[in-house]
């Protein structure tokens, strides 16, 4: 009788628990089912399960996520940029304390090359019929923001391979966890014939039924828990079939509603340190002048000791009222893991960036991505930034603006990694600020207003 082996995938799921006690249910009856038949079973994820936009990741730092996916029976998991990239140092140290599966990723390393205790390179599993599955992973190249955090990554790709590498002396099946994108898992497939399967994450691609490159089987389950990915292989056969699974059709048991709410409660209530006590409320907008976003935009300018400021208004996300504000109301308004950040840039490139945020309908973008969990970007919100209606009279502190001279603008480093102000994108120099969130310097910002 053919062995067979079945393997579930999860990948940039981002702390969208809405989906979870599905996926849940789903994982573990199947998981339950399969080993009654004699049959081996896998569970993997592909990293950015940790999201702390969502109350309970920010309220235990990720370690309530991995108690979620204890609970559910996974066999390993990689990192995703935010695991990597949102939780300090110590915190990422510690996260995986109570795992109870496996943590891969081949490309971490501290300072001087030697590798964290809890992160392998690879690992063996064998099956009940001897037959070994050797898995590698890798996270995504944000090399100089891992060094700020203390961390060092080696490049992906060669990684990969030198662990493929030795996979290939060891094991009868390779298996790819990769948190590197669509285009690099491409790579992976055509200079590694030896990879059967790849199961990918961090574009938020879908590949319903996978994708053959030469050999190898791409997978990929999308984002937000939408999709569960499933793969029956025949081990002698090397016939690996690939599908998803929609979770929205799945079967929802019957207190997930209660589920949701007790995570977000739990977040609440970890989160009820106080802040500050206002004397009147502060309101925002996302289309008119409002209090928050200006004082986000100063509190950024102030950290940063910059020239000048920018933000965009749809980075506030709810008012806070007069009295007690708490570190939860910080949260709720401001969910984002993004990051401060100055640029430099020419005056010629600055007054490129401003008539751009005024004049192109920029302010009206609905999105998510790039770190903000917002709706819309909003009005561009300006410190020490004056600008006129025709583009011609922009002045920066006061004086007019110098083509030639240059300045250094505080703003958000999603708008260094996304297209929406390219010269801010393509700024020849870029100082990123970690690991303060827009939150931790709100929250500065506000202590220093109201003593």
């Amino acid at each position: 009788m053919r062995e067979k082996i079945h393997i579930y995938h999860t990948n940039d799921v981002h702390s969208h628990f809405e989906k979870w006690p599905r996926i849940r249910k789903f994982l573990k009856e199947r998981k339950a089912l399969h080993e009654a038949n004699g049959e081996d079973v896998f569970i993997f994820d592909c990293g950015d399960f940790v999201d702390r936009w969502h109350s309970f990741t920010e309220g235990t730092l990720g370690k309530g996520n991995v108690e979620l996916l204890n609970d559910a029976g996974y066999t390993a998991v990689t990192l995703g940029n935010n695991e990597g990239l949102t939780l300090p140092h110590d915190v990422l140290k510690h996260l995986y304390d109570e795992a109870e599966f496996d943590v891969l990723a081949a490309n971490l390393y501290l300072p001087g090359g030697t590798r964290p205790s809890w992160a392998l390179p690879y690992q063996i599993y064998k099956t009940s019929k001897g037959t070994k599955i050797g898995v590698t992973a890798a996270t995504a190249y944000y090399r100089p923001l891992y060094k700020l955090l203390g961390w060092e990554l080696s490049e992906p790709l060669s990684e990969l391979e030198n662990q493929i590498a030795e996979l290939q002396k060891q094991a009868d099946i390779i298996i790819v966890l990769s948190h590197l994108g669509m285009h690099d898992d491409q790579k992976i497939a055509e200079n590694n014939p030896r990879v059967d399967l790849i199961l990918g994450g961090h574009t938020h691609h879908v590949f319903m039924n996978g994708k053959k490159v030469n050999h190898t089987t791409l997978c990929a389950a999308g984002r937000y828990g939408e999709y569960i990915g499933y793969i029956e292989g025949e081990v002698d056969t090397k016939n690996f079939n690939a599908s998803l699974f929609e979770t929205a059709v799945l079967d929802n048991p019957p207190n997930a509603a209660e589920y949701i709410k007790d995570l977000d409660e739990i977040g609440k209530d970890l989160l009820q340190t106080e802040v500050v006590t206002l004397p009147e409320p502060l309101d925002y907008s996302w289309l008119e002048q409002s209090d928050l976003p200006a004082i986000m935009c100063e509190a950024l300018y102030k950290w940063c000791k910059a020239d000048c400021a920018l933000v965009n208004s749809g980075l506030i996300l709810s008012a806070l009222e007069k009295g007690v504000v708490t570190k939860y109301d910080l949260h709720r308004m401001l969910p984002h893991p993004i990051n401060p950040c100055v640029v430099e840039l020419s005056g010629a490139e600055l007054q490129e960036v401003l008539v751009k945020a005024e004049e192109s309908g920029l302010s009206e973008l609905e999105f998510q991505g790039l770190g903000f969990r917002g709706v819309m970007m909003g009005k561009f919100v300006y410190h020490d930034i004056e600008y006129g209606k025709d583009g011609g009279s922009i002045k920066i502190a006061g004086a007019p603006l110098v083509r030639d001279k240059i300045y250094n603008l505080a703003t958000l480093d999603m708008f260094t990694f996304g297209v929406f102000l390219p010269p801010i994108k393509n700024a020849r120099r870029k100082i990123y600020y970690l690991p303060e969130f827009v939150r931790d310097l709100m929250e500065w910002e506000l202590k220093q207003r109201y003593k």
